[in-house]
């Protein structure tokens, strides 16, 4: 029985080791990053106070008083978790790394630039905050951010430039002389003066970006669909009296996948890139969200606290490492030649 191109592709995705083992390995990471509330976390799991449970992971604030605490607003629970020791019959679950990555020097034992250490696993910042907590955090907030821009770029890019080079002529000609004026859109520029009227969010920053970033996707779809359009199975479908809808998306599109899809790890990387450029500068995600730049930057400013230059910059590395060896297999899984230089 004859595989399928696809099958095919896969099976050779497979044979390249370093590119399959990366995907498996982010992938793994990138699921487990969305358990980080139940495994990194300053909040109980489960608390057994008087004969009650209690589950603050699940039901959020739960105030100091309800325990017997005497301090402002939330339960301190690895407080909790000490004095309950000596008092049979109430207890304490905490998450594995029981620190909050927005926590700072208002909790008790927290100081500002501690070193690493067996509490502290990368020491904290300038306001007393988790290093390893938020390294965490904040790489969830990188994928996720990279991978939603990469999305909405690429519906835009397919659109337009499936359209453009579909129907060409005066309709294509249009369409390139607007990209060409708004490809000159000063982007940092932009992002400055949103930045200052209004507070940047994750969603607000992808559509900023979203502004210009489609324009390299719409020219490969509109090459794609050029070279396409001239081959007799699409005069087929039309003479079959087929709809132009149905022609570029049923017919064309799902033969123009390979630049999609052999382009989207490097996308993923631009779009880490750009987060962690605007965090450094701070025109990104508003303080206290975890983020890469935003520790970069406070590591910069006192080189001598080696760990919060060390720790943001070792997690990129190696985060976009393993994306550029995905998106090498891919490249070459595409390859229709037998043997690879990846092997």
């Amino acid at each position: 029985m004859n595989e399928s191109i696809n099958r095919r592709r896969w099976k050779k995705f497979k044979s390249l080791k370093r590119g399959y083992y990366s995907l498996i390995i982010l992938l793994g990471l990138y699921l487990l990053s969305f358990l980080l509330p139940i495994i990194i976390n300053n909040r109980a799991l489960i608390v057994r106070y008087d004969g009650e449970l209690y589950f603050p992971i699940i039901k959020g604030y739960v105030s100091g008083k309800t325990f017997g605490q005497d301090v402002p607003g939330e339960a301190r629970y690895r407080t909790l978790q000490s004095k309950f020791k000596n008092e049979p019959g109430n207890w304490v679950i905490m998450p594995l790394y029981p620190y909050s990555p927005y926590e700072d020097i208002t909790y008790s034992g927290n100081k500002m630039y501690q070193p690493p250490s067996k509490s502290h696993w990368l020491g904290t910042d300038n306001t007393g905050r988790d290093v390893f907590a938020r390294m965490c955090y904040a790489f969830n907030i990188s994928i996720s951010f990279a991978l939603v821009l990469t999305v909405v770029n690429y519906i835009f890019g397919v659109l337009i430039g499936g359209t453009m080079g579909y129907f060409g002529g005066r309709f294509d000609l249009f369409f390139q002389r607007v990209i060409e004026v708004w490809s000159s859109l000063p982007m940092l520029f932009v992002i400055i003066i949103i930045s200052s009227i209004i507070k940047p969010s994750f969603f607000l920053l992808i559509g900023i970006y979203t502004l210009v970033n489609w324009i390299s996707m719409t020219y490969l779809m509109r090459a794609e669909f050029y070279r396409e359009k001239a081959k007799a199975y699409v005069a087929a479908a039309l003479s079959m009296g087929q709809s132009d809808f149905n022609v570029m998306f049923k017919h064309i599109l799902p033969n123009s996948l390979v630049p999609i899809i052999t382009y989207f790890p490097f996308s993923v990387v631009a779009g880490i890139a750009a987060l962690v450029g605007l965090d450094y500068l701070g025109f990104g995600l508003p303080p206290p969200t975890p983020s890469w730049g935003q520790m970069l930057d406070i590591g910069l400013q006192n080189i001598t606290k080696w760990w919060m230059v060390f720790s943001p910059v070792t997690a990129q590395f190696f985060t976009l490492l393993l994306i550029v060896f995905i998106g090498e297999g891919v490249r070459e899984a595409f390859d229709p030649k037998v043997y690879s230089r990846l092997r």
